[in-house]
């Protein structure tokens, strides 16, 4: 968002913040339930993030209802209706008051790795009826871009942020929660209808979009601009470390049709006591069926007490990664290639899995024993124009005029600024250290 927003685009954010760090001032030009890109100034192009949580795994929880604060979607031209909704997402419409779009008595598919039973019907239930409302609510977002004649002026990503909400899909480092749907629309209908094979990874996305709006990449982004057919992904990678309150150490590997894993904690089970996962109603079944012995092999696979070092898949003939290939010889040529992919890519991004928490943080650090904070920014004058600078490297610099009333957003410093008179504040931020000081400097009027 940064660098689109030194492109000239207004960027925002609508309203969701998961960035497990504290993202500097300048990270948008708007973020919260009211940014809209409505509110841009005139002629300015967008880039707007828009986030949809009815789907999210708390849907699932008891009482059933979708979250009140995702109404907004409806009516997101009015301020006034949307700051009267209540912001905490556990907040729900009741269940007689919930749409309900999908017939309850609907027979889903259940994945083999979950039983058949009432609780997990529903869930599945509730699941697909969430989508469904989901789906609605893009639809209004989409009806305002048509209604404001931004529809062919527009490209339009949707895609989750992991896999399914229900027990062995979030969190896990399976198919199941990290094959997500991408659907990307261009303007005048091109490429419309078609289906790509190629595989697309999360860290393509920064990468794609600088590459669309006609900019070079940086050379320290990790993705690949996946609109670009000359040089597809033969691999994409994952890793999983920390779920809430609990760690594990696990990377894979996959390609169009096989799966590597290594757990590098094979003695910790699958299955992590993860507090939040269990207040859905068919996780807490599956822990009494496993309790009580009445679980069949593929549904009780999650929660062996300890982990293959290795697990190998064919993806394509078992999509739901039952089957471990890793230790079987005729596999073994496959899996030493997969192998050495992981290892590449390993050393690639500078990626230490024996590494603790504790050491990635004093890394992050530099060995210092609390949270570091960034140095609050110089600014001076010279030859008329603002200058500021952090000392603190890799530190982004945002500034404003207190007093402009046209624009009160803080601005990314990329080089000195012509001056006005006023108040210039400034601070720097280092993301994963401690926000600096703000600086102040007094412009007086000639």
């Amino acid at each position: 968002s940064q660098y689109m927003q030194g492109l000239g685009y207004y960027t925002t954010n609508n309203y969701k913040t998961d960035y497990q760090f504290r993202a500097p001032k300048n990270a948008w030009d708007d973020s919260g339930i009211f940014a809209h890109w409505r509110n841009r100034p005139a002629g300015r192009p967008f880039f707007s993030v828009v986030n949809f949580t009815t789907t999210h795994e708390s849907g699932l929880f008891e009482p059933y209802g979708f979250r009140k604060v995702e109404m907004r979607h409806y009516f997101s031209d009015d301020a006034e209706r949307i700051a009267k909704l209540p912001r905490h997402p556990l907040e729900k419409t009741a269940e007689s008051e919930t749409a309900v779009h999908v017939p309850i008595d609907t027979e889903f598919p259940i994945p083999p790795y979950l039983p058949d039973t009432p609780a997990v019907r529903r869930d599945l239930w509730k699941m697909y009826n969430n989508l469904a409302e989901a789906d609605r609510q893009i639809g209004a977002v989409l009806q305002q871009l048509k209604e404001y004649g931004l529809t062919e002026n527009s490209i339009i990503f949707l895609y989750s942020d992991h896999g399914g909400p229900m027990p062995r899909q979030k969190r896990l480092i399976y198919d199941s929660g990290l094959k997500v749907p991408l659907i990307i629309r261009f303007p005048n209908g091109k490429k419309a209808g078609t289906i790509e094979e190629r595989l697309v990874s999360f860290v393509d996305f920064a990468p794609t979009t600088l590459a669309m709006a006609g900019v070079p990449i940086p050379d320290y982004m990790q993705g690949d601009n996946f609109l670009d057919t000359s040089d597809e992904r033969e691999y994409i990678y994952a890793a999983a470390d920390r779920f809430d309150g609990f760690t594990d150490t696990i990377r894979a590997v996959r390609d169009h049709c096989y799966k590597y894993i290594r757990n590098y904690r094979p003695n910790d089970p699958y299955y992590l006591p993860v507090a939040y996962r269990e207040k859905i109603p068919s996780m807490r079944e599956l822990l009494a069926l496993n309790a009580a012995g009445k679980l069949n092999e593929a549904q009780s696979q999650w929660f062996r007490k300890t982990k293959d070092a290795y697990e190998l898949f064919n993806v394509c003939n078992d999509p739901y990664e039952l089957s471990n290939l890793a230790y079987i010889k005729n596999y073994q040529n496959k899996r030493n290639e997969m192998e050495s992919a992981l290892n590449n890519w390993l050393k690639d991004i500078g990626d230490d899995p024996s590494r603790t928490e504790r050491q990635l943080i004093a890394t992050l650090w530099h060995d210092e024993s609390t949270q570091p904070k960034t140095q609050a920014p110089e600014l001076v004058i010279e030859n008329g124009k603002a200058v500021i600078a952090s000392e603190t490297p890799g530190a982004f610099i945002s500034f404003r005029y207190k007093e402009e009333k046209t624009s009160q957003n803080w601005q990314i410093y990329k080089e000195a600024q012509p001056i006005k008179p006023g108040l210039i504040e400034a601070v720097a931020h280092r993301p994963g250290y401690i926000e600096s000081a703000t600086t102040t400097l007094t412009v007086e009027k000639n």
